[in-house]
Protein backbone atom coordinates (compact mmCIF):
# COMPACT_ATOMS: atom_id res chain seq x y z
CA UNK A 1 0.00 0.00 0.00
CA UNK A 2 2.83 2.37 0.03
CA UNK A 3 4.94 3.52 3.05
CA UNK A 4 3.20 4.95 5.86
CA UNK A 5 -0.23 4.39 5.06
CA UNK A 6 -2.24 2.24 7.18
CA UNK A 7 -5.48 0.97 7.70
CA UNK A 8 -7.34 1.89 10.64
CA UNK A 9 -9.98 -0.03 12.41
CA UNK A 10 -13.30 -0.11 9.97
CA UNK A 11 -16.91 0.28 11.28
CA UNK A 12 -19.30 -2.54 11.45
CA UNK A 13 -22.29 -3.00 13.84
CA UNK A 14 -22.50 -6.26 12.47
CA UNK A 15 -21.48 -9.23 15.11
CA UNK A 16 -18.83 -11.78 13.65
CA UNK A 17 -20.41 -15.28 13.40
CA UNK A 18 -19.20 -18.67 11.60
CA UNK A 19 -20.47 -22.27 10.49
CA UNK A 20 -18.73 -24.99 12.58
CA UNK A 21 -18.08 -26.86 9.70
CA UNK A 22 -15.27 -23.59 8.18
CA UNK A 23 -12.22 -25.80 8.31
CA UNK A 24 -14.14 -28.56 6.76
CA UNK A 25 -15.50 -26.09 4.34
CA UNK A 26 -11.63 -25.44 3.47
CA UNK A 27 -10.46 -28.48 2.30
CA UNK A 28 -13.39 -30.11 0.70
CA UNK A 29 -13.13 -26.24 -1.37
CA UNK A 30 -9.51 -27.11 -2.40
CA UNK A 31 -10.40 -30.68 -3.21
CA UNK A 32 -13.17 -29.74 -5.41
CA UNK A 33 -10.78 -27.09 -7.11
CA UNK A 34 -8.17 -29.91 -8.11
CA UNK A 35 -10.98 -31.92 -9.27
CA UNK A 36 -12.17 -29.42 -11.72
CA UNK A 37 -8.30 -27.74 -12.24
CA UNK A 38 -9.79 -24.71 -11.90
CA UNK A 39 -7.41 -22.03 -13.07
CA UNK A 40 -3.63 -22.65 -13.66
CA UNK A 41 -1.71 -24.42 -11.05
CA UNK A 42 -0.19 -21.57 -10.32
CA UNK A 43 -3.33 -19.54 -9.42
CA UNK A 44 -5.38 -22.68 -8.07
CA UNK A 45 -2.14 -23.05 -5.73
CA UNK A 46 -2.95 -19.20 -4.30
CA UNK A 47 -6.79 -19.74 -4.37
CA UNK A 48 -6.86 -22.87 -2.21
CA UNK A 49 -4.74 -21.38 0.26
CA UNK A 50 -6.89 -18.66 0.60
CA UNK A 51 -9.73 -19.84 3.31
CA UNK A 52 -12.42 -19.00 0.88
CA UNK A 53 -14.45 -22.15 2.78
CA UNK A 54 -14.24 -20.44 5.71
CA UNK A 55 -15.12 -16.94 3.94
CA UNK A 56 -18.12 -19.16 2.67
CA UNK A 57 -18.78 -20.33 5.78
CA UNK A 58 -19.32 -17.06 7.51
CA UNK A 59 -22.16 -15.93 4.85
CA UNK A 60 -23.95 -18.82 6.38
CA UNK A 61 -23.08 -19.56 10.30
CA UNK A 62 -26.58 -21.06 10.30
CA UNK A 63 -26.66 -22.10 7.11
CA UNK A 64 -27.09 -25.71 5.70
CA UNK A 65 -23.76 -27.22 5.11
CA UNK A 66 -23.87 -29.33 2.19
CA UNK A 67 -24.74 -24.93 0.64
CA UNK A 68 -21.87 -23.88 2.71
CA UNK A 69 -19.91 -26.05 0.20
CA UNK A 70 -21.50 -24.98 -2.49
CA UNK A 71 -21.28 -21.37 -1.63
CA UNK A 72 -17.31 -21.77 -1.02
CA UNK A 73 -16.77 -23.74 -4.44
CA UNK A 74 -18.49 -21.20 -5.93
CA UNK A 75 -16.52 -18.50 -5.17
CA UNK A 76 -13.22 -20.00 -5.54
CA UNK A 77 -14.94 -20.58 -9.12
CA UNK A 78 -15.64 -16.74 -9.41
CA UNK A 79 -12.21 -15.95 -8.33
CA UNK A 80 -11.43 -18.28 -11.00
CA UNK A 81 -12.81 -16.48 -13.22
CA UNK A 82 -12.38 -12.90 -12.14
CA UNK A 83 -8.39 -13.67 -11.12
CA UNK A 84 -7.97 -16.30 -14.59
CA UNK A 85 -9.85 -14.31 -17.11
CA UNK A 86 -9.91 -10.84 -16.41
CA UNK A 87 -7.38 -9.10 -13.40
CA UNK A 88 -4.19 -11.36 -14.78
CA UNK A 89 -5.21 -13.41 -18.15
CA UNK A 90 -5.19 -11.57 -21.81
CA UNK A 91 -8.95 -11.94 -22.03
CA UNK A 92 -8.68 -9.01 -19.55
CA UNK A 93 -7.66 -6.75 -22.13
CA UNK A 94 -10.24 -7.86 -24.83
CA UNK A 95 -13.65 -7.09 -24.20
CA UNK A 96 -15.22 -8.55 -26.96
CA UNK A 97 -13.55 -11.93 -26.71
CA UNK A 98 -14.08 -11.98 -22.74
CA UNK A 99 -17.72 -10.83 -23.62
CA UNK A 100 -18.02 -14.39 -26.03
CA UNK A 101 -16.03 -16.36 -23.28
CA UNK A 102 -18.22 -15.01 -20.40
CA UNK A 103 -21.23 -15.61 -22.94
CA UNK A 104 -20.71 -19.12 -23.34
CA UNK A 105 -19.98 -19.93 -19.86
CA UNK A 106 -23.17 -18.44 -19.23
CA UNK A 107 -25.28 -21.08 -21.39
CA UNK A 108 -23.41 -23.59 -19.90
CA UNK A 109 -24.79 -21.98 -16.50
CA UNK A 110 -28.41 -21.33 -18.38
CA UNK A 111 -28.45 -25.38 -19.79
CA UNK A 112 -25.71 -27.33 -18.73
CA UNK A 113 -26.84 -30.14 -20.89
CA UNK A 114 -25.27 -28.23 -24.28
CA UNK A 115 -22.66 -29.78 -25.31
CA UNK A 116 -20.12 -26.53 -24.77
CA UNK A 117 -17.38 -26.24 -23.83
CA UNK A 118 -16.67 -29.64 -22.81
CA UNK A 119 -13.09 -29.65 -22.17
CA UNK A 120 -12.79 -25.77 -20.94
CA UNK A 121 -12.28 -26.67 -16.48
CA UNK A 122 -14.35 -23.38 -15.59
CA UNK A 123 -16.76 -25.00 -17.65
CA UNK A 124 -16.98 -27.99 -16.26
CA UNK A 125 -17.14 -26.66 -12.74
CA UNK A 126 -19.79 -24.45 -13.68
CA UNK A 127 -22.14 -27.32 -14.25
CA UNK A 128 -21.35 -28.91 -11.27
CA UNK A 129 -22.20 -25.82 -9.83
CA UNK A 130 -25.32 -25.91 -11.72
CA UNK A 131 -26.59 -29.18 -10.64
CA UNK A 132 -26.37 -28.26 -7.03
CA UNK A 133 -27.93 -24.77 -7.31
CA UNK A 134 -30.81 -27.36 -9.17
CA UNK A 135 -30.56 -29.78 -6.03
CA UNK A 136 -30.71 -27.33 -3.21
CA UNK A 137 -32.65 -24.74 -4.65
CA UNK A 138 -36.13 -23.99 -6.06
CA UNK A 139 -36.72 -23.42 -10.28
CA UNK A 140 -36.89 -19.53 -9.50
CA UNK A 141 -33.69 -19.33 -6.81
CA UNK A 142 -31.75 -21.31 -9.93
CA UNK A 143 -33.38 -18.66 -12.71
CA UNK A 144 -31.76 -15.77 -10.38
CA UNK A 145 -28.76 -17.36 -10.05
CA UNK A 146 -28.16 -17.25 -13.96
CA UNK A 147 -29.52 -13.80 -14.29
CA UNK A 148 -27.15 -12.37 -11.49
CA UNK A 149 -24.26 -14.11 -13.17
CA UNK A 150 -25.43 -12.39 -16.62
CA UNK A 151 -25.27 -8.77 -14.42
CA UNK A 152 -21.75 -9.67 -13.15
CA UNK A 153 -20.05 -10.73 -16.43
CA UNK A 154 -21.20 -7.77 -18.18
CA UNK A 155 -20.15 -5.59 -15.65
CA UNK A 156 -16.31 -7.07 -16.04
CA UNK A 157 -16.84 -6.41 -19.41
CA UNK A 158 -16.94 -3.39 -18.92
CA UNK A 159 -14.06 -2.97 -16.40
CA UNK A 160 -12.13 -4.67 -19.15
CA UNK A 161 -12.66 -1.67 -21.23
CA UNK A 162 -10.96 0.42 -18.66
CA UNK A 163 -8.34 -2.00 -18.47
CA UNK A 164 -7.59 -2.00 -22.42
CA UNK A 165 -7.41 1.53 -22.34
CA UNK A 166 -5.39 2.26 -19.05
CA UNK A 167 -8.31 4.82 -18.36
CA UNK A 168 -9.81 5.39 -14.60
CA UNK A 169 -13.95 5.57 -14.99
CA UNK A 170 -15.36 8.52 -13.43
CA UNK A 171 -16.57 8.27 -9.40
CA UNK A 172 -20.33 7.99 -10.41
CA UNK A 173 -19.77 4.79 -12.86
CA UNK A 174 -16.75 3.55 -10.79
CA UNK A 175 -19.50 2.82 -8.18
CA UNK A 176 -22.25 1.65 -10.68
CA UNK A 177 -20.03 -0.71 -12.20
CA UNK A 178 -18.69 -1.90 -8.97
CA UNK A 179 -22.21 -3.12 -7.51
CA UNK A 180 -22.41 -5.87 -9.72
CA UNK A 181 -18.51 -6.51 -10.72
CA UNK A 182 -17.25 -7.34 -7.22
CA UNK A 183 -19.79 -10.26 -7.70
CA UNK A 184 -21.94 -9.50 -4.30
CA UNK A 185 -25.40 -9.78 -5.85
CA UNK A 186 -24.50 -13.87 -7.17
CA UNK A 187 -24.22 -14.84 -3.86
CA UNK A 188 -27.97 -13.39 -3.29
CA UNK A 189 -29.78 -16.42 -4.15
CA UNK A 190 -27.78 -18.44 -2.45
CA UNK A 191 -28.53 -16.94 0.96
CA UNK A 192 -31.73 -18.35 0.42
CA UNK A 193 -30.64 -21.78 -0.36
CA UNK A 194 -28.93 -21.97 2.80
CA UNK A 195 -32.02 -21.74 5.07
CA UNK A 196 -34.22 -23.49 2.35
CA UNK A 197 -37.09 -20.79 2.43
CA UNK A 198 -37.78 -18.91 -1.25
CA UNK A 199 -38.04 -14.94 -0.37
CA UNK A 200 -41.64 -13.97 -2.04
CA UNK A 201 -41.02 -11.92 -4.94
CA UNK A 202 -42.97 -8.63 -3.78
CA UNK A 203 -40.63 -8.90 -0.88
CA UNK A 204 -37.70 -9.19 -2.33
CA UNK A 205 -38.15 -7.04 -5.38
CA UNK A 206 -39.69 -3.75 -3.31
CA UNK A 207 -37.74 -1.06 -3.80
CA UNK A 208 -36.35 -0.60 -0.11
CA UNK A 209 -34.91 -4.38 -0.21
CA UNK A 210 -33.10 -3.49 -3.35
CA UNK A 211 -31.83 -0.88 -1.80
CA UNK A 212 -30.03 -2.91 1.13
CA UNK A 213 -29.05 -5.30 -1.45
CA UNK A 214 -27.07 -2.33 -3.39
CA UNK A 215 -25.60 -0.89 0.08
CA UNK A 216 -24.43 -3.90 0.96
CA UNK A 217 -22.56 -4.21 -2.25
CA UNK A 218 -21.45 -0.85 -2.18
CA UNK A 219 -20.31 -2.07 1.77
CA UNK A 220 -18.55 -4.98 0.69
CA UNK A 221 -16.85 -3.93 -2.82
CA UNK A 222 -15.55 -0.58 -0.52
CA UNK A 223 -14.51 -2.72 2.13
CA UNK A 224 -12.58 -4.87 -0.28
CA UNK A 225 -10.96 -1.85 -2.44
CA UNK A 226 -9.43 -0.58 1.04
CA UNK A 227 -8.89 -4.16 2.00
CA UNK A 228 -6.91 -5.03 -1.05
CA UNK A 229 -5.22 -1.71 -2.26
CA UNK A 230 -2.20 -2.65 -0.54
CA UNK A 231 -1.95 -5.95 -2.98
CA UNK A 232 -3.27 -4.37 -5.95
CA UNK A 233 -0.97 -1.95 -6.14
CA UNK A 234 1.94 -4.10 -5.65
CA UNK A 235 0.40 -6.37 -8.10
CA UNK A 236 0.11 -3.54 -10.73
CA UNK A 237 3.88 -4.27 -11.64
CA UNK A 238 2.92 -7.45 -13.46
CA UNK A 239 -0.01 -6.59 -14.69
CA UNK A 240 0.14 -3.24 -15.61
CA UNK A 241 -3.34 -2.06 -14.01
CA UNK A 242 -5.18 -2.05 -11.37
CA UNK A 243 -8.58 -0.53 -10.42
CA UNK A 244 -10.56 0.57 -7.66
CA UNK A 245 -11.71 3.59 -5.49
CA UNK A 246 -9.37 4.68 -4.25
CA UNK A 247 -7.33 5.26 -7.18
CA UNK A 248 -10.21 6.27 -9.10
CA UNK A 249 -10.40 9.27 -5.76
CA UNK A 250 -6.69 9.87 -6.24
CA UNK A 251 -6.68 9.90 -10.70
CA UNK A 252 -9.59 12.10 -10.92
CA UNK A 253 -10.17 14.55 -7.02
CA UNK A 254 -6.57 14.88 -6.76
CA UNK A 255 -6.18 13.12 -3.41
CA UNK A 256 -3.40 11.50 -1.72
CA UNK A 257 -3.32 7.98 -1.07
CA UNK A 258 -4.13 9.02 2.98
CA UNK A 259 -6.88 11.64 1.66
CA UNK A 260 -8.02 8.78 -0.74
CA UNK A 261 -8.40 6.12 1.92
CA UNK A 262 -9.98 8.67 4.61
CA UNK A 263 -12.73 9.58 1.88
CA UNK A 264 -13.24 6.12 1.22
CA UNK A 265 -14.03 5.25 4.42
CA UNK A 266 -16.48 8.22 5.33
CA UNK A 267 -18.13 7.08 2.00
CA UNK A 268 -18.48 3.46 3.50
CA UNK A 269 -20.04 4.61 7.02
CA UNK A 270 -22.40 6.92 5.84
CA UNK A 271 -23.82 4.03 3.39
CA UNK A 272 -23.55 1.37 6.96
CA UNK A 273 -25.55 3.93 8.97
CA UNK A 274 -28.71 4.07 6.61
CA UNK A 275 -28.23 0.59 5.96
CA UNK A 276 -28.43 0.17 9.25
CA UNK A 277 -31.29 2.39 10.05
CA UNK A 278 -33.49 1.05 6.63
CA UNK A 279 -32.39 -2.98 7.79
CA UNK A 280 -33.75 -2.36 11.43
CA UNK A 281 -37.11 -1.11 9.70
CA UNK A 282 -37.86 -3.82 7.30
CA UNK A 283 -37.38 -5.96 9.59
CA UNK A 284 -39.70 -4.62 11.92
CA UNK A 285 -42.14 -4.59 9.04
CA UNK A 286 -41.57 -7.62 6.93
CA UNK A 287 -42.20 -11.14 7.43
CA UNK A 288 -39.84 -13.79 9.21
CA UNK A 289 -38.26 -14.69 5.68
CA UNK A 290 -37.48 -11.25 4.82
CA UNK A 291 -36.23 -10.80 8.39
CA UNK A 292 -34.04 -13.92 7.60
CA UNK A 293 -32.86 -12.67 4.42
CA UNK A 294 -31.85 -9.60 5.98
CA UNK A 295 -29.73 -11.45 8.65
CA UNK A 296 -27.66 -13.57 5.55
CA UNK A 297 -26.98 -9.81 4.14
CA UNK A 298 -25.62 -8.71 7.33
CA UNK A 299 -23.42 -12.17 7.61
CA UNK A 300 -22.47 -11.47 4.27
CA UNK A 301 -21.09 -8.01 5.03
CA UNK A 302 -19.40 -8.95 8.23
CA UNK A 303 -18.12 -12.45 6.98
CA UNK A 304 -16.14 -10.15 4.02
CA UNK A 305 -14.67 -7.73 6.46
CA UNK A 306 -13.42 -10.35 8.67
CA UNK A 307 -11.95 -12.84 5.43
CA UNK A 308 -10.77 -9.71 4.08
CA UNK A 309 -8.34 -8.60 7.29
CA UNK A 310 -7.29 -12.13 7.66
CA UNK A 311 -6.88 -13.67 4.35
CA UNK A 312 -3.64 -14.15 3.21
CA UNK A 313 -5.43 -12.70 -0.35
CA UNK A 314 -5.16 -9.42 1.25
CA UNK A 315 -2.46 -9.47 4.17
CA UNK A 316 0.23 -10.42 1.49
CA UNK A 317 2.45 -12.01 4.25
CA UNK A 318 5.71 -11.67 2.03
CA UNK A 319 4.70 -7.85 1.73
CA UNK A 320 2.65 -7.31 4.62
CA UNK A 321 0.28 -5.20 4.44
CA UNK A 322 -0.82 -2.23 7.26
CA UNK A 323 -4.28 -3.90 8.15
CA UNK A 324 -6.65 -3.83 11.35
CA UNK A 325 -7.24 -6.38 13.50
CA UNK A 326 -10.53 -5.14 14.84
CA UNK A 327 -13.37 -3.07 14.27
CA UNK A 328 -14.15 0.06 15.89
CA UNK A 329 -17.96 0.33 17.14
CA UNK A 330 -18.83 3.62 16.39
CA UNK A 331 -18.07 5.69 12.76
CA UNK A 332 -15.95 8.01 11.63
CA UNK A 333 -18.82 9.75 9.45
CA UNK A 334 -22.47 9.58 11.09
CA UNK A 335 -23.79 12.79 9.13
CA UNK A 336 -26.25 10.93 7.08
CA UNK A 337 -25.62 13.05 4.40
CA UNK A 338 -26.11 11.31 0.96
CA UNK A 339 -23.03 10.62 -0.75
CA UNK A 340 -22.01 13.00 -3.87
CA UNK A 341 -22.90 10.22 -6.44
CA UNK A 342 -25.64 9.96 -8.49
CA UNK A 343 -26.36 6.47 -9.42
CA UNK A 344 -26.98 6.04 -5.15
CA UNK A 345 -28.00 8.78 -4.28
CA UNK A 346 -31.63 7.96 -4.10
CA UNK A 347 -30.60 5.66 -1.30
CA UNK A 348 -31.29 8.03 1.24
CA UNK A 349 -34.69 9.47 0.23
CA UNK A 350 -36.08 5.59 1.18
CA UNK A 351 -36.37 5.94 4.72
CA UNK A 352 -39.26 6.91 6.72
CA UNK A 353 -38.97 10.29 9.15
CA UNK A 354 -40.66 7.64 11.37
CA UNK A 355 -37.25 5.05 11.07
CA UNK A 356 -35.14 8.21 10.90
CA UNK A 357 -36.55 8.95 14.63
CA UNK A 358 -35.98 5.52 15.85
CA UNK A 359 -32.29 4.97 15.02
CA UNK A 360 -31.48 8.60 16.72
CA UNK A 361 -28.63 10.85 16.17
CA UNK A 362 -26.91 7.54 14.33
CA UNK A 363 -23.55 6.65 16.15
CA UNK A 364 -23.19 3.91 17.70
CA UNK A 365 -26.02 1.99 15.78
CA UNK A 366 -25.68 -2.13 16.70
CA UNK A 367 -28.03 -4.01 14.04
CA UNK A 368 -29.59 -6.97 16.14
CA UNK A 369 -27.71 -10.22 16.95
CA UNK A 370 -27.74 -12.42 14.31
CA UNK A 371 -30.11 -15.35 14.81
CA UNK A 372 -31.42 -18.03 12.69
CA UNK A 373 -35.29 -18.35 11.33
CA UNK A 374 -36.90 -21.58 9.86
Amino acid sequence: MGPGLTVPPIYSPIPPAIHPCHAEADVQTAAWAETFRIGSEELRGRLVAQEIGTFAARILPEGREEVVSLLADFILWLFGVDDGHCEEGELGRRPGDLAGELHRLLRVAHNPEAPLMLDDPLAAGLRDLRLRVDRYGTAGQAARWVDTLREYFFAVVWEAGYRRSGTVPQLNDYTLMRLYDGATTVVLPLLEMGHGYELQPHERDRTEVRAVTEMASFIITWDNDIFSYHKEKKEKKATGYYLNALRVMEEHDGLTPEQALAEAISQRDRVMCLYADLTAHLTRHGSPQLGQYLRSIGHFIRGAEDWGISSVRYTTPDDPADMPSFFRDTPVDDSGKPLDIPVVRWWWDLLPEAAHADAGAGSGRRLPRQTAHS
